[in-house]
């Protein structure tokens, strides 16, 4: 990797949240302080949300790298189209509470005792719940219903929800979260950093891992990056790590102007990795259809009607709130999956990359016996990803195509 090429002591710009990177940028800065006003009060709601990618899990990793845990204990769900019952349990399991399934009395007694005891011992309780935007109403309301828990005057929960901006947008408008909405303490949405954080972000992250001048990087790149990222982070952490490839692979000292619009140019093209995300090509599954499509004509399947067991009674087509949990259900495993597919792919590119690094290092063409066999390991275990991740999303399409065909009979 350019790590080795460049002696750092490990990747400064990977796409995996990592607190001890984290960066305060204005809105960031703006974030912790809600976030401090927030655990102050003890009680009700904060919420925070922003764009895919805009660190909001590596905000709330460095929050939670600041809490004494001695004085407080947290919970940590990452949602994916949890109906109300579902939500209950799973709270529970958060707080290592073990539960019956489907139990939803046991659960709420479980956790109103594990909140009385933390009391008791002098301890809050928070609850951090990601993609917050994939939440029914229900479940919601069953989150505000735990915020109801007391001992005499003490509120015994509080919660930290994160979302994207839909969610933002859910809450402000939703008549049947008014409660919810009242309960609101803090909140605030991360902007994307300003044309001015571009550099400090970048230094910040290189001399995290050592950077000691080399590569050397050209004053004219701060702009660019940023409108070619919209200020994103994770956006700009993806170009930066092709950059550094790039300058690796073509063992320069120095990273330009010229090199950000060659890379840009090669991930923007056809088959690319960044660009447009949505315009992004994904694996073809095993029936031979592209993912989104396959998703696509799923939703379709599910919300339509099944075809009429009698020529003169049609079947009626699926609605209400089970037609809504399967929209939620799908729409979220779209996303889980086509995040998936990306890494993959980022995986296969980079692991090109390596191999071309290793030949220019070597000069002879041909990488050593021993980095030869590691890259056909790892080859090996990315076929393997890939595999089990086409089966995996084969039977859930045809999960709910059945689902959508028995609850419409």
């Amino acid at each position: 990797m350019y790590e080795d090429y460049f002696g750092f002591s490990e990747r400064p710009f990977q796409l995996t949240p990592d607190p001890a990177f984290y960066f305060e940028s204005v809105t960031h800065k703006k974030a912790l302080s809600y976030l401090g006003y927030g655990l102050n009060q003890g009680e009700g709601f904060i919420v925070i949300t922003g764009e895919v990618g805009a660190g909001k899990s590596t905000l709330v990793g460095h929050l939670k790298g600041k809490l004494d845990r001695r004085r407080m204990s947290v919970g940590e769900v990452v949602t994916s189209a949890l109906d109300d019952s579902e939500m209950i349990a799973v709270a529970a399991r958060s707080f290592g509470l073990d539960v019956p399934g489907g139990d939803k009395a046991a659960a709420l007694a479980a956790i109103e005792l594990f909140l009385h005891e933390e009391a008791r011992s002098g301890r809050k309780v928070l609850l951090i719940v990601d993609e917050a935007q994939n939440l029914s109403i229900g479940a919601l309301e069953e989150l505000r219903m735990l915020s109801n828990f007391q001992l005499g005057s003490h509120p015994l929960l509080q919660t930290l929800l994160l979302g994207q901006p839909e969610f933002r947008q859910l809450v402000a408008r939703s008549e049947e979260l008014e409660q919810l909405r009242q309960r609101i303490i803090a909140s605030h949405h991360l902007e994307p950093m300003q044309p001015g954080e571009i550099e400090p972000y970048v230094m910040h992250r290189l001399k995290r891992v050592g950077w000691d001048g080399r590569p050397q990087l050209a004053n004219g790149l701060w702009v660019k990056l940023h409108k070619a990222t919209g200020g994103i982070p994770r956006k700009l952490n993806q170009l930066m790590t092709r950059l550094f490839m790039a300058a690796a692979i073509e063992q320069k000292d120095a990273i330009g102007p010229t090199m950000l619009d060659a890379v840009l140019a090669d991930m923007n093209g056809p088959g690319s990795l960044a660009g447009a995300e949505d315009e992004a090509p994904r694996p073809v599954l095993d029936r031979d259809m592209p993912a989104p499509e396959a998703f696509a004509r799923a939703r379709r399947e599910a919300q339509a009607p099944a075809a009429a067991p009698l020529a003169d009674a049609p079947a009626a087509p699926l609605k209400g709130k089970r037609a809504e949990a399967l929209e939620r259900q799908l729409a979220a495993l779209e996303k889980a999956f086509s995040r998936q597919e990306d890494q993959l792919a980022q995986l296969r590119t980079e692991l090109a990359l390596v191999s071309q690094v290793q030949d220019a290092a070597t000069g002879t063409g041909e990488p050593p016996a021993e980095i030869a066999a590691q890259l056909d390991r790892l080859e090996a275990r990315i076929d393997e990803q890939e595999q089990s991740l086409r089966h995996v999303l084969t039977m859930m399409i045809d999960y709910f195509e059945q689902a959508a065909a028995r609850a419409a009979a």
